[in-house]
């Protein structure tokens, strides 16, 4: 079995809740991921980010920032996959790579990464700068259109969220 169709049975155990499996999993291929993550071919460093979710392990997320800022746009896009897909029910996990995520979704080379990293954007919370920066991608008219509509449908969907609470 290999790397990926390890992470492929981790997601079907996650998606049926079951927990001792996927523990059972996740401690047989910890090595394997981790290794993976730190080839020089950016093929096994794709594989292995994106194994990260769906393995949904929590604590590889300082991982997943790495792949953030890998040379290769099919491992920030893996990671960013893993990213999206970590934080559906956790924010925080958005919140604590917020920063990165402006940066790709402004200026990286890709266009799919950048699609990729306002789509994580809907996941965190409704941060002022976040809505202000995806409205100017929606509103640039030198974007192209599958950008411009993504950015537009996350700031619409962030406005319609809870405001962040100000801390006191």
């Amino acid at each position: 079995m290999t790397l990926q169709e390890a992470a492929v049975q981790a997601d079907a155990f996650a998606q049926e809740g079951s927990e001792r499996e996927l523990a059972e999993l996740r401690a047989k291929w910890a090595e394997d991921l981790e290794s993976a993550a730190r080839s020089a071919d950016f093929r096994e460093r794709a594989v292995a980010f994106r194994a990260i979710g769906q393995f949904r392990w929590r604590q590889k997320e300082e991982l997943l920032r790495r792949g953030l800022d890998d040379e290769s746009p099919a491992a920030r896009g893996s990671a960013l996959l893993s990213l999206e897909l970590l934080s559906r029910d956790h924010p925080s996990t958005i919140n604590s790579v917020r920063s990165l995520l402006h940066n790709l979704a402004t200026v990286d080379g890709n266009a799919a990464v950048r699609r990729l990293a306002i789509v994580c954007l809907r996941n965190g919370s409704a941060q002022r700068e976040t809505i202000v920066l995806l409205d100017g991608l929606a509103e640039d008219d030198e974007a192209e259109p599958e950008l411009r509509n993504a950015a537009a449908k996350v700031s619409q969907t962030l406005k319609r969220k809870p405001k962040p609470q100000a801390k006191k």
